[in-house]
């Protein structure tokens, strides 16, 4: 709570300086009763809020009933009676709404949001917070939004929308370490370990909870600290470390004590009824000398009741037509209503089987790379100690397949991180000739192997550099393009590239890739997209391929705004096209390209630690690195190989993110608070919710992701050794 407090207090620094004569009552009473709540007299302080009210009325000074209205509900929500606390702060919005806007206006907006908050009305709560943030945006007072922002975020995880309340809670986290947002902070530490909690990833809630403590420490915000106290406790309770949820938990009583002492201080129940029975006198003794006015005026009353009478008459003849109309269209609503309810239900049912189907084809694919690194690896190393030829096909078969197993498997991840949302779109300077160079370069060999003549027509008066995403554009084309030289034997491929439309900033290219194959079916081009879907079976069994390449491409250009078509005639061959428009760029720096590292002389004698608990990889991965002379130690758990770092030098650590006990990122950010120098390198068989950034995050120096391919593993090793 008083995190809160000190937000409004910074809100209402502007109040204390306006200057006014000191004998007004008003300006007494209004000065009077901040001591009282400092020393938590509530009830004194409603009383000379309430005067100063009054004096400010007979004044007809609406600047102060305004600020006073605003403190009242204040007092009101800290004593926790939020009906009354509403009412106060709404009179005083009304009363705001005939100055210009200050910083008082928007924390009456921002309080009332609390109380809506509190009372689980969301949606307003929601709309006074973002009242609240666009005054204070014209004020240009955005020292104030973070906690805004804060309880917005809290808002989206009530509803149990984490996909909008994460990127709140860690914008929060990334602020500086300012005072004023210094609880803000330690409340969004609280909240994002509330999240890892309810997702059963205990290691991360605790450090949340942690580092919001430490933060809390700095200030005297104790009903925060005792959240977070309690939520340590249960924490390590399920993590089974008894000892220590007991010593957090000890520590929750001890502040909840401190807690009641002080609000114990605060206005009883038997106060506030009898402050709200002296408000209740005051309104009859005010009632009753109204109803003495409006004796003098009870002749005019009545020829104001006759007149009243004839509209009323006239009124009640088009309510009944309105009452009528009214009824069909509430009865219209209702249908509708319940129409909406149904395509409500549905579209919740189809976004969990959604993301129930994500979650298990990431799990398999991912559990299917720990037995593929075993294939593929011992596949290489076989390979490497000079079979006999007999052995050579059943080896490179084995590599062959353990290969095309990881190509589906990455194609699978790839949809899924689509769907799923996940894929962002890069802004980066690139030339689009050099990247085509490239694509050709790379697919010369697979056209060889067919017999195609592989050529590229591309536009001059394309600009030399352009601004988007070369890393989907690549995928999408090299997609296209071996699918073409994939049904194609003795033919030919063609990539025509030209642009159709430009300005200063921009630039519209056309796509298209065409080829002389085996054509598709005029019944199976609108199916041709599906996943898994290759035309026929002996299509499939003849050329090979998963079916998802073409439904990548889709999505990928979609994604980038544009759409494919295709055209096709059996045994004349097929025409992808499309259409996309690129920012224009500027001339790139000129790239100096680095020599080949020398890997095997470079690694030779290293010392490296190998953090893995399966058996067999342990004896893969250890045979890859002795065959480069590497020395090479072995430990199968995070706890042990936080003591081997400690005490042993070595060149570089080869971490398993998943470990028993304390898994690998956790045991890499234990190693980084002894050793900052020696790199490591993450293993993972990595998953839709684990991905580089958030690897690195643990102190990591980068990524090798399971089934190794030999070059890249031994490459990443020698570049950070």
């Amino acid at each position: 709570m008083k995190w809160i407090c000190v937000y409004l207090l910074f809100l209402n620094t502007i109040l204390y300086s306006q200057k006014s004569e000191s004998a007004d009552r008003f300006a007494y009473y209004s000065g009077s009763n901040y001591p009282v709540v400092i020393n938590n007299n509530y009830r004194e302080a409603l009383a000379l809020t309430k005067k100063a009210i009054i004096a400010a009325e007979e004044k007809d000074n609406n600047a102060v009933q305004a600020s006073e209205n605003y403190k009242l509900g204040k007092l009101y929500f800290n004593i926790n009676k939020y009906n009354d606390a509403i009412a106060s702060l709404s009179k005083s919005i009304v009363l705001f709404s005939k100055q210009e806007q200050n910083t008082k206006q928007a924390a009456a907006y921002y309080t009332l949001g609390l109380c809506f908050m509190a009372t689980k009305n969301f949606e307003r709560a929601n709309l006074y917070f973002n009242i609240s943030k666009v005054i204070l945006t014209f004020l240009d007072a955005k020292e104030a939004l973070p906690l805004i922002s804060l309880q917005k975020g809290k808002i989206y995880a009530a509803k149990n929308r984490m996909d909008l309340a994460l990127p709140i809670f860690k914008a929060i986290l990334v602020l500086p370490n300012d005072l004023i947002v210094l609880d803000t902070r330690s409340e969004a530490f609280y909240q994002m370990g509330v999240i890892e909690e309810k997702n059963n990833r205990l290691f991360l809630a605790n450090n949340y909870f942690k580092k919001g403590l430490q933060l809390n420490g700095f200030s005297e915000n104790f009903e925060q600290r005792s959240k977070l106290l309690l939520a340590l406790s249960n924490v390590f309770e399920r993590m089974l470390d008894k000892k220590t949820a007991y010593s957090y938990l000890k520590q929750h009583i001890n502040v909840n004590e401190s807690i009641s002492i002080r609000n114990s201080l605060r206005l009883g129940i038997d106060d506030y009824t009898k402050f709200q029975e002296a408000e209740s006198l005051k309104e009859v003794i005010k009632t009753a000398q109204a109803i003495k006015e409006q004796e003098k005026t009870a002749k005019f009353s009545k020829l104001i009741s006759i007149f009243a009478i004839a509209i009323i008459s006239i009124l009640s003849l088009l309510s009944l037509s309105l009452y009528k109309n009214n009824k069909i269209r509430i009865q219209s609503n209702l249908l509708l209503q319940d129409k909406n309810n149904e395509l409500e239900i549905a579209k919740n049912k189809a976004e969990k089987a959604s993301q129930a189907r994500a979650e298990f084809l990431s799990t398999v694919s991912h559990e299917l790379r720990t037995p593929l690194n075993a294939i593929n690896g011992i596949a290489h190393l076989l390979l490497e100690e000079n079979p006999r030829k007999t052995q050579m096909d059943y080896l490179s078969s084995l590599k062959f397949s353990g290969d095309y197993l990881t190509r589906f498997i990455n194609e699978i991840l790839e949809i899924n991180k689509i769907e799923s949302h996940s894929t962002q779109i890069e802004e980066i300077n690139f030339d689009l000739k050099v990247l085509l160079s490239g694509i050709r370069n790379s697919l010369k060999e697979l056209a060889l192997t067919n017999k195609n003549s592989l050529i590229f027509e591309i536009d001059r008066a394309i600009p030399d550099y352009l601004i988007g995403d070369p890393t989907k554009l690549s995928q999408i084309i090299l997609n296209l393009i071996n699918n073409a030289l994939k049904f194609s034997k003795n033919g030919e491929v063609k990539v025509i590239v030209k642009q159709t439309d430009s300005s200063e900033e921009e630039a519209n290219l056309y796509f298209e890739i065409s080829d002389t194959g085996i054509g598709i079916p005029e019944d199976k081009l609108e199916s041709v997209f599906e996943s898994f879907s290759q035309g026929s079976i002996e299509v499939n069994r003849k050329y090979g391929g998963t079916g998802l390449g073409l439904t990548i491409v889709k999505k990928l250009i979609k994604i980038l705004g544009g759409k494919i078509s295709v055209k096709s005639v059996v045994n004349q061959g097929s025409t992808f096209s499309f259409n996309l428009a690129f920012q224009i760029g500027e001339q790139l720096l000129p790239v100096v390209k680095l020599s080949k590292i020398d890997y095997n002389e470079k690694l030779k004698n290293k010392k490296i630690l190998l953090v893995e608990d399966n058996k067999i990889n342990q004896m893969i991965t250890k045979k890859m690195l002795h065959n480069k002379n590497i020395i090479c130690e072995i430990i199968d758990n995070g706890e042990d190989a936080i003591h081997s770092a400690r005490h042993n030098k070595f060149d570089l650590i080869l971490m398993d993110v998943h470990l028993p006990g304390i898994n690998g990122t956790i045991a890499a950010e234990m190693i980084r608070n002894f050793d900052k120098i020696t790199p490591i390198i993450a293993l993972t068989a990595i998953s839709l919710h684990e991905n580089r950034e958030m690897l690195l995050s643990f102190g990591m120096n980068e990524v090798i992701t399971k089934p190794f391919i030999p070059e890249e593993f031994y490459t990443v090793i020698a570049e950070h050794i």
